[in-house]
């Protein structure tokens, strides 16, 4: 496993044990036992499609609920050993394509639904290596927004998420913009600009791969 992939995995993996398996999630519906079976299932078993092709979706719900009723502390300890030798999320190139986002994502979903969340700072390559991949997904994770939807980095780089008008902005550092543009509008430490009603518009719409 790759570095970024791997320490979010590990981080995720804490972050769900210190929780225990009946704390909040940002994931609607799910608590902390939940989101463990997801990730599981996600990197072991083929249902996992589900995820993205919707016929399958039943499939998938039926094989995380049956996860979900395993111990705990197993779950966490097949999140923390990673993916069987078998599985396309072993290999270095794609573990940190597909987890490094993946695990960041889920890690605060746990950390910002306490109360007592604060944010977190992330270091210079880490929040690079987010952008790089927002860069490239901005397009997906925005293609539900009802106006236009421009991301911006403190440092003035852009990424267009959707095209139209009129156009809403959202500043903040790449870890919070990801976040946001994966669904978690408001959790995300980021300033908002455009029509009133434009900003409430997005605020409400499901961003993100969903």
């Amino acid at each position: 496993m790759s570095t970024h992939a791997k320490r979010e995995r590990l981080l995720l993996a804490d972050l769900l044990e210190a929780a225990g398996p009946d704390a909040p999630t940002l994931c609607e519906g799910w608590n902390t036992r939940d989101l463990a079976a997801h990730v599981v299932v996600r990197e072991r078993r083929p249902e996992a499609a589900g995820i993205v092709l919707g016929p399958l979706k039943s499939r998938l719900d039926r094989v995380q609920a049956e996860f979900a009723e395993r111990p705990y502390d197993e779950l966490i300890r097949l999140i923390r050993t990673g993916p069987p030798r078998l599985s396309p999320f072993s290999i270095k190139q794609v573990d940190e394509a597909s987890n490094t986002v993946e695990f960041y994502v889920h890690a605060e979903d746990v950390r910002r639904a306490q109360p007592d969340w604060t944010p977190r700072e992330l270091d210079p390559v880490f929040a690079d290596a987010l952008w790089s991949r927002l860069e490239r997904s901005a397009r997906l994770l925005g293609r539900k927004a009802p106006v236009g939807l421009v991301l911006r980095r403190p440092n003035g780089q852009t990424a267009v998420a959707h095209r139209g008008a009129p156009v809403v902005t959202v500043t903040g550092e790449p870890g919070e913009l990801t976040m946001y543009a994966f669904g978690r509008q408001d959790a995300a430490h980021v300033e908002v600009e455009g029509d009133k009603e434009a900003v409430d518009r997005v605020g409400r719409t499901q961003l993100g791969m969903g």
